[in-house]
């Protein structure tokens, strides 16, 4: 299963594999933002949500901007400031460093040198803190830290998620792990759902419909941009499960796909959630070619939690509210009391 939430973090990755190309000092940028506006009604999830007033407001000052940048770098600049307070998110514009379809193969092989997730103790407390969502080294140390959980006998699991931005595959080892019984964690929702309905899909809408399965976030895009609706199932793994208790630290930067994790593992029963309420980005994007070697990153699907509704624009609430560098203090506490 899973989708691509491509943050910032996996963009900026991706994009160094090569240095970007100089460009020349005058540029007609107007056709790459005419070509933004036409991908965004091609593409966007739900096209209805770019005829209201906060997305017309963006894209009359992007096309004015188009009109007035004088190259790629101006143009590039002025975007990322228009798009600061977005009425979405995972919008981005970048330097291509290959073709769409040169990145979405990347993504699915991606390794970020280590360090994603680290394990460590505190008396028989495991202390998993995971930073990113995203390659394929941190799914094998997230693996690695359930494999040295069970083999030691932990009494309490903490999972950090505080500083996690999101990103992609590692959601699913890290919430797997933890599960008793299948868990219908949500449902993408895209284009051709919003084309059909005026409401918010259910649990209801997704009977029979297979559960989206694999590893290759490039599958991924493409068939949530086909099916109407993309339903998410969590099953258990059978071996390393940890059936001890489990504590979820979440802040206001927890985005993407890490709101998914804190979500599901909510919805479980099998965490409690401690800290802030999370960023809102809960979107699935994928990535299209621009005019000036420009790429441009666009949500595709919208994400609806079956225990608790849209995350986007809302985020996950915590079962127990504390500021962020004190959540692994009442964690603890939690712990010790039991």
């Amino acid at each position: 299963m899973i989708h691509s939430f491509m943050a910032a973090g996996l963009l900026a990755l991706v994009q160094a594999a090569t240095p970007a190309e100089p460009q020349p000092d005058r540029t007609d940028m107007q056709p790459v933002a005419s070509a933004i506006t036409r991908l965004m009604r091609d593409h966007h999830y739900n096209p209805d949500e770019l005829d209201a007033p906060a997305y017309q407001a963006v894209e009359a000052a992007m096309l004015e901007h188009g009109a007035e940048a004088s190259n790629r770098a101006d143009f590039l600049s002025g975007f990322h400031a228009i798009w600061a307070d977005a009425p979405f998110s995972h919008v981005n514009l970048s330097e291509a460093r290959g073709t769409a379809e040169q990145m979405a193969a990347h993504v699915d092989t991606l390794r970020i040198g280590g360090g994603g997730a680290t394990l460590n103790w505190q008396g028989e407390t495991a202390i998993l803190t995971v930073t990113t969502m995203m390659g394929q080294d941190t799914i094998e140390e997230i693996q690695a830290a359930y494999a040295e959980i069970a083999a030691r006998g932990a009494e309490a699991l903490v999972i950090d998620l505080r500083e996690n931005g999101g990103g992609a595959f590692a959601v699913l080892p890290l919430v797997r792990h933890v599960l008793a019984e299948p868990l219908e964690a949500g449902i993408f929702a895209s284009q051709p759902w919003s084309a059909a309905h005026d409401r918010t899909p259910t649990a209801a809408d997704i009977a029979g419909i297979p559960s989206w399965e694999g590893w290759s976030l490039r599958s991924f895009w493409h068939a949530v941009q086909i099916n109407a609706l993309t339903p998410i199932r969590f099953e258990p793994v059978s071996e390393h499960r940890y059936d001890g208790p489990v504590y979820v630290l979440i802040s206001e930067t927890t985005a993407s796909a890490a709101e998914m994790a804190a979500d599901a593992l909510k919805a479980s029963g099998r965490a409690t959630l401690i800290g802030e309420q999370t960023a809102g980005e809960m979107l699935s994007q994928t990535v299209f070619d621009l005019p000036e070697g420009l790429q441009l990153w666009l949500p595709i699907a919208d994400y609806y939690s079956v225990a608790h509704g849209r995350i986007e624009g809302i985020g996950v609430t915590p079962d127990i509210r504390a500021e962020a560098d004190q959540a692994d203090d009442v964690a603890f506490d939690l712990i010790n009391d039991d």
